[in-house]
């Protein structure tokens, strides 16, 4: 059965996950906004928690060391670990399915592709090389989660600073700095000639999000009796997997995005596969990315480790006191 129609159905949940990270970037905006004058504050939004990966890590590094989950920002925790289950049981679908960074690039990569007829290849080497540099920064930034105590951990989850980190984010993006200009520009041009090239060398996020694909029930599949070996697969493949060659793709580098699968030729001969017996169709792949993304938003709000503790009176006094 073709399996042509994921790549549309996947867009429409790119989109609108491009479209709620928007909608939550702009009501934040506008409690940020009205901080300074007191009185009726509206609603902080709770998702835009989800762009705080390093209160994330560091809050599960207090939590696996026994301190609970800490109340400041407790669903920046909920999202990491969420994230991290959806790779678990369907690879790396976050960066393919939901991620907003990961939407813009693939956009810009194809928007390059249409207008010059190809996507730029490094060489082999240097590609292996520069993909390295994802799992280094992985390495830092568990190492100085864990290897810190639980007091310091505390002492750092309880400070100012991490508790208006939401707000610095957003000033960091309303007022960039000439170089943090700069290196977007240099990222946005270096995604219309190279495919994914933010996710693929930079993202220690998808580089943990790969590690633990690397024990994902799922993983394409292809039929050697069926392939007619045309290439296509790992031509249209953006993380230039040699899905052709391949029996099971079972590489950090994978991200889940089905496009190997949707393009092939010979719909039978590739196929997303539970522990390389039952297939799972596309619809299906889908309802688990959305739905099991929710179910973990779902829980965090149920057990009461959702809402930050931190008041919009706190958030003011905090944020006065900045130069």
């Amino acid at each position: 059965m073709s399996q042509r129609y994921v790549q549309p159905l996947r867009s429409v949940i790119q989109i609108a996950f491009l479209l709620l990270s928007l909608a939550i970037g702009v009501q934040f905006a506008r409690f940020v906004a009205a901080i300074p004058f007191g009185g009726v504050v509206p609603p902080r939004p709770v998702g835009v928690e989800a762009f705080l990966p390093i209160a994330g890590l560091f809050g599960t590094a207090a939590w696996f060391k026994g301190g609970g989950i800490n109340p400041v920002h407790p669903a920046a925790v909920v999202f990491l670990v969420t994230i991290v289950l959806v790779s678990l049981l369907l690879r790396r679908a976050f960066c393919s399915w939901i991620c907003p960074v990961g939407t813009l690039s693939e956009w810009l990569w194809k928007l390059g592709f249409n207008r010059l007829q190809r996507n730029l290849q490094l060489p082999r080497q240097l590609d292996v090389a520069l993909r390295g540099s994802k799992y280094l920064l992985l390495a830092f930034f568990l190492f100085a989660a864990f290897s810190w105590s639980l007091s310091a951990l505390q002492g750092f989850l309880g400070s100012g600073y991490h508790a208006v980190a939401d707000a610095r984010l957003l000033q960091f993006f309303r007022s960039p700095s000439s170089i943090t200009l700069a290196v977007v520009g240099l990222m946005v041009a270096l995604s219309l000639l190279l495919r994914n090239p933010l996710c693929r060398y930079l993202c220690p996020y998808g580089a943990l999000l790969g590690l633990v694909a690397l024990a994902s029930p799922l993983a394409v599949q292809r039929d050697r009796h069926q392939c007619v070996s045309c290439g296509v697969c790992s031509q249209v493949c953006p993380s230039r997997i040699d899905v052709m060659q391949a029996g099971r793709v079972n590489t950090p580098e994978c991200l889940g995005c089905w496009r190997c699968i949707s393009h092939c030729r010979v719909h039978s001969a590739l196929s997303m596969r539970a522990v390389g017996r039952l297939a799972v169709p596309g619809i299906v792949f889908a309802l688990l990315v959305a739905g099991l993304f929710w179910f973990g938003t779902w829980v965090g709000r149920s057990s009461g480790h959702w809402q930050t503790s931190v008041t919009p009176a706190a958030y003011r006094e905090l944020l006065g006191r900045e130069p």
